[in-house]
């Protein structure tokens, strides 16, 4: 039996930015590149238009806003119970693979839930969103003219399928408050929690990988063992990591030759390729990970690379994009960098 092919961290490195259109930027349709990438991390919601930016060909800010619009791209609460932008095809699986682990979740975690009448809120719920999309606020009165404590907001969400509905959480209105029942909005065919979650494995590989059980497990917010007997059915290829532990991967997904260059690229906040799951790439430096995640900010801070790392922080302001270098930038670096500061101003600009 031939020995397990050792990967390095710089061949993990090269696979991520690949699988993630950060080597070339990708010449497929929008929703294509999307489903590629696995989905787009909104809890800000210009973030999908930045990381689209830099991440497809030619990409223009109205593209996104009418894939919303169309309902070609849906933006709800999906993995790990945070906001995201995935296809419409994506979507109802997606949603099949977290529903109950979030529900579970919801349940372990609030003691007060025995004390709700979850089962009235949820079909008070639905009965007020029949009649269309609602604000935020309005079904939050609505829970709270009920009796109901706050919390039950949260709960409520996590037996109700709602999407965010544009122009809410887009480029030009990026406050994600207008919410529709999913099954009305995009409709949600009857999807087994078994389909959801070999999707989740492929989707996950073919945007992340190679990786191990626990990585796609934690960037799915579910328990590493309901992924046990997905693992089985599916036909994957195995890796080691340097460490000695086991990766897996999609078969033939890339895995570019360390020397491939790298170009500059801007990451926008919450960009999921420098979440923990993605340690194993070290496209954020471990010395780094606390100027970019620290709890004086809400949320990180926005990002760019150089050789497939990340060198340092960004901000749009007065009309340009303000370079925060984490060390010295050799001047070859430093033009790469301006440059590509300079198309993402102009990209606010259009």
């Amino acid at each position: 039996m031939p020995a397990t092919r050792v990967l390095s961290q710089s061949e993990l490195n090269r696979a991520l930015l690949a699988r993630q259109f950060l080597l070339e930027r990708s010449s497929l349709p929008l929703v294509a590149t999307l489903e590629r990438l696995g989905r787009l991390q909104t809890q800000y919601a210009p973030s999908g238009y930045i990381g689209l930016w830099s991440r497809l060909q030619n990409f223009r800010r109205d593209a996104l806003t009418t894939a919303l619009e169309r309902r070609q791209v849906i933006q709800g609460t999906l993995l790990r119970s945070t906001i995201h932008m995935v296809s419409a095809r994506d979507y109802p699986l997606f949603l099949a693979a977290v529903k109950q682990a979030r529900q579970e979740w919801w349940r372990r975690t609030r003691k007060e839930f025995g004390a709700i009448d979850m089962e009235a809120a949820v079909t008070a719920f639905r009965e007020h969103l029949s009649g269309g999309p609602r604000r935020a606020t309005e079904l939050r009165d609505l829970l709270a003219g009920r009796g109901y404590p706050a919390m039950a907001w949260n709960g409520v969400a996590q037996w109700v399928d709602m999407v965010r509905v544009p122009p809410s959480g887009t480029w030009d209105q990026r406050r994600a408050d207008l919410y529709g029942l999913a099954e009305t909005w995009v409709g949600v065919p009857k999807v087994t929690e078994l389909a959801g979650l070999e999707h989740v494995v492929r989707r996950y590989l073919g945007g992340f990988g190679p990786a191990s059980v626990r990585e796609i497990a934690d960037w799915a917010g579910i328990p590493h063992s309901r992924l046990a007997p997905v693992l089985t059915r599916l036909s994957l290829r195995r890796f080691r990591s340097e460490k000695g532990g086991e990766l897996l991967d999609l078969p033939r997904a890339p895995l570019p030759d360390t020397a491939t260059p790298a170009p500059v690229r801007f990451l926008p906040t919450w960009d999921a390729t420098l979440l923990v799951h993605a340690r194993r790439t070290q496209i954020l430096p471990e010395r780094y990970r606390r100027l970019v995640f620290n709890t004086k900010t809400p949320h990180s801070k926005p990002t760019f690379l150089i050789d497939g790392a990340v060198a340092g922080s960004w901000r749009y302001e007065d009309g340009g994009i303000k370079i925060e270098p984490f060390d010295s930038l050799p001047r070859r670096a430093r033009t790469e960098v301006d440059e590509e500061a300079r198309r993402l101003a102009a990209f606010y600009a259009d």
